[in-house]
């Protein structure tokens, strides 16, 4: 007869209410730190472009060496917590933002600041969903875990939206390295309160790591991005792009025929059978390709073209940061009560007549013009999130919850870096080399395509059920995953 031995969950001790709450303020000021620079350094490129000479396609992996770490090492940073502990590995992350920030600050040319943007998105992969499971634990009633749940994500939500804003001001005043050298002194707080007051958990039973599909995955983001920046730089038909782009083709064949012989997989290829799964990983890609990309252009065009200060142009974002705001809750409700078709056909046609309405803009287009623009964009993108949190992991099984979440938060970072990729190339090839004389064309392809994908995220979701989240069933597992994406 065999035995069979089950093992003991971790044990997490027990922590005043008071405690519990500053872990939470410890967490979330992490989280704000890393969903900050997803959008903070978009307002200071033309700064950095005059401070440090650089090239269009360098102001591209300014921003995407950040995004394409993050998404490279998501899931993989999450497997690390479960394994050697949450608190820890919480710290290191924590450690190197910092010291990468602080390496930033500390930039005196384009190649090391793309250089140390990796460093800092290494930590910033570690702190995401690490903050999350360290939440989750801490919180043990349902209720509070839910509002603590809340307050997480709305943090990250203020982080992405505000950015803009408060880098041009930041910029304005003390120059751009100024929004790098904002996370050293909150970074240094935020390690030592972690050490002092955080718990330490671990998973009972951590997943495999899969080393070979990790770089697999890397290596497919990096060569899939520096084909799209590089054929603007150099051409479509540069033996070095064609490189990178063969190149990422090859990776890619190469993490489906790897992953689909794994027991414990990296990426579950088998998710991807669900339709729901399906279109909410496509409309991640989608709607964070149209965000990213709408304010790298945006902000090209506000301070090169119109030739508006950092502040004034972080200043014009307000309408968008108030409507993603005031529309990420409207989201919640709509999808309690109508499932997810509903808000996510308002946030794809928001995006389309957001982009849209763009189209026009030029050197001399009034500025009442692109407030209402800025604010039916940013209800698009604050209709997002939650109806594609919901509808990817709805109608998959428990054991599958916490991978699909994983998924689908890669997949926003990765659109995010497209939208920075394709649209950069775009107004590099389409202007002739100088934004402010050859916007017209370029901005009309650069809102066109942005318009594009909110069509296609329309279409898409009429394709999906429309099923509320209340039929879905009380599962708390499931309502955790929703909130980490």
């Amino acid at each position: 007869m065999t035995s069979h031995v089950q093992l003991p969950p971790t044990t997490f001790p027990q922590v005043s209410t008071a405690r519990r709450y500053v872990v939470l303020a410890v967490c979330c000021s992490s989280v704000l730190l890393a969903s900050l620079d997803n959008t903070i350094i978009n307002v200071a490129l033309p700064s950095i472009a005059r401070d440090l000479q650089a090239s269009l396609s360098t102001l591209q992996w300014t921003v995407d060496a950040y995004l394409l770490v993050l998404a490279g090492l998501l899931m993989f940073s999450g497997s690390l917590a479960d394994r050697f502990g949450r608190k820890r590995v919480f710290a290191t992350g924590l450690t190197i933002f910092t010291v990468g920030s602080a390496m930033c600050g500390l930039s005196t040319s384009e190649e090391w600041l793309v250089a140390f943007r990796v460093v800092q998105a290494v930590g910033g992969s570690m702190l995401i969903p690490v903050a999350l499971a360290i939440v989750t634990k801490v919180f043990t009633d349902p209720t509070d875990r839910a509002r603590a749940i809340g307050w997480w994500a709305a943090t990250s939500g203020v982080g992405i939206a505000g950015g803009p804003l408060i880098g041009g001001f930041l910029v304005d005043s003390a120059g751009w390295k100024s929004i790098f050298w904002l996370n050293v002194p909150i970074g240094v707080v935020a390690v030592i309160a972690t050490m002092v007051l955080v718990p330490e958990s671990k998973a009972a039973q951590p997943r495999r790591f899969d080393p070979v599909g990790q770089v697999l995955v890397v290596a497919f983001l990096t060569a899939l991005i520096f084909g799209i920046i590089e054929g603007g730089r150099y051409g479509w038909t540069s033996p070095l792009v064609i490189g990178g782009l063969a190149l990422a083709a090859a990776t890619l064949v190469a993490i489906i025929v790897y992953e689909s012989h794994r027991t414990e997989p990296l990426l579950r290829l088998e998710l991807f059978s669900n339709f729901a799964f399906a279109s909410s990983f496509a409309i991640s890609v989608l709607g964070f390709f149209a965000f990213a990309g709408m304010l790298f252009a945006n902000t090209l065009y506000l301070q090169t073209v119109r030739d508006l200060s950092p502040s004034a142009a972080g200043l014009l974002t307000l309408p968008l940061a108030a409507a993603t705001i005031i529309a990420a809750p409207l989201s919640g409700r709509l999808l309690a009560g109508h499932g997810p078709r509903t808000p996510l056909l308002i946030a794809g046609a928001a995006l389309t007549v957001g982009a849209a309405a763009l189209l026009p803009t030029g050197a001399g287009t009034p500025v009442y013009w692109l407030i209402l623009p800025y604010a039916v964009f940013g209800v698009g993108y604050g209709m997002l999130n939650a109806p594609i949190n919901d509808a990817a992991v709805s109608e998959l099984p428990d054991d599958q919850v916490g991978v699909a979440a994983g998924i689908v938060s890669t997949a926003k970072q990765v659109g995010s870096a497209l939208g920075v990729a394709i649209i950069g190339s775009v107004l590099v090839t389409q202007s002739g080399g100088s934004l402010a004389e050859g916007w017209h064309s370029a901005g009309v392809l650069a809102w066109s395509m942005i318009a594009c994908a909110g069509v296609l995220i329309v279409a898409i979701t009429l394709g999906m059920a429309d099923t509320p989240v209340a039929d879905h069933g009380p599962v708390p597992e499931r309502s955790a995953a929703r909130q980490r994406m």
